[in-house]
């Protein structure tokens, strides 16, 4: 077993294509198509994977759809672990407007797993051995799993004694705080709606981190602010990374990338600093590639010597 393994419930293929523009009605001739797999933590592993390091997926996959998923992930060169389900796996799609140079994303309902499936995912986690040092879920809850899922995949492994690193959004994260997490890798929306707070100032968002760390449900607080950069807040201090001056090609993934990045990082020993300067790195590389594309290893490190760390707390 690898030192990481990401956990995905809801994975998808993503499809990406352009079209010159989007309106109504009329039949939109398009460019190439792109298939990619996706999901969360499908995104972490591949970024893992580019990184230099191994890495075991587990996933669920289902019907035709699943088949092709499942050899996607392995032309990635990322193990597998997959549970099958009865119902089809999900595709997404993103269209690029070239007129305009604005990206449009549809993002499907997932499967309803059933839950002797959604069980059988959580055995998998339990049967772990060795157990990874870091286990990573990352991604929305499909239809049929309970609300409370990645709480009881944090209590696994934190009876294992490893790290579990979580990136989610609403009702799937508010529970999964109710058990101790080592990292949690929001967006600004997504913890807004966490807290029920407007975004406000700076030093608002480094309080909310606080609060959370206090309260003892996580012990690090990766908040992507999109094109303000990345605030990393623990007990003892606080990080400012700014955002860098690059013109996005696609946003898709980035904050995969950016997650991807620092469990790397992490995974092979840098101080924590270190591997926020490799998020970000892995997040803004992201934004150069087309599609869902996720970024490169060459690009992150290229741009790692320009990311400055400030510290703020």
């Amino acid at each position: 077993m690898t030192d990481v393994v990401t956990f995905t419930l809801n994975p998808a293929i993503d499809l990406s294509t352009a079209t010159e523009r989007v309106v109504p009605v009329r039949k939109l001739r398009c460019a190439g198509l792109r298939r990619d797999p996706g999901g969360g933590g499908i995104n972490v592993a591949r970024v893992v994977r580019r990184l230099g390091a191994p890495v075991t997926a587990i996933y669920t996959a289902g019907g035709s759809i699943g088949q092709l998923l499942h050899s996607l992930v392995t032309r990635e060169g990322v193990d597998s672990i997959v549970l099958p389900i009865v119902a089809e796996t999900r595709e997404d799609f993103t269209v690029d407007e070239t007129a305009s140079g604005q990206q449009f994303r549809f993002v499907l309902a997932g499967p309803k797993i059933t839950e002797a499936e959604w069980q059988g995912a959580l055995q998998i986690v339990s049967s772990l051995d060795p157990f990874p040092k870091y286990l990573i879920a990352s991604g929305s809850l499909p239809p049929g799993a309970p609300p409370d899922l990645y709480r009881r995949v944090a209590k696994i492994v934190h009876d294992r004694g490893a790290s579990f690193a979580l990136d989610t959004s609403g009702m799937a994260l508010k529970e999964a705080l109710a058990e101790s997490i080592f990292l949690i890798k929001p967006n600004l929306h997504e913890f807004s709606e966490l807290l029920g707070m407007d975004a406000g100032s700076e030093e608002s968002l480094r309080q909310g981190c606080r609060r959370l760390i206090d309260q003892g449900h996580v012990e690090i607080v990766a908040l992507t602010l999109g094109d303000r950069g990345a605030l990393l807040v623990t007990r003892e201090g606080a990080w400012r990374a700014p955002a860098l001056p690059i013109k996005p090609v696609s946003a898709v993934g980035a904050g995969d990338s950016f997650l991807g990045g620092m469990i790397w990082s992490l995974a092979a020993g840098h101080a924590l600093d270190r591997a926020f300067r490799y998020g970000t790195a892995a997040g803004t590389a992201a934004l150069l590639m087309p599609g869902t594309e996720l970024c490169h290893r060459h690009d992150v490190e290229r741009l790692l010597h320009k990311i400055v760390l400030r510290e703020v707390g």
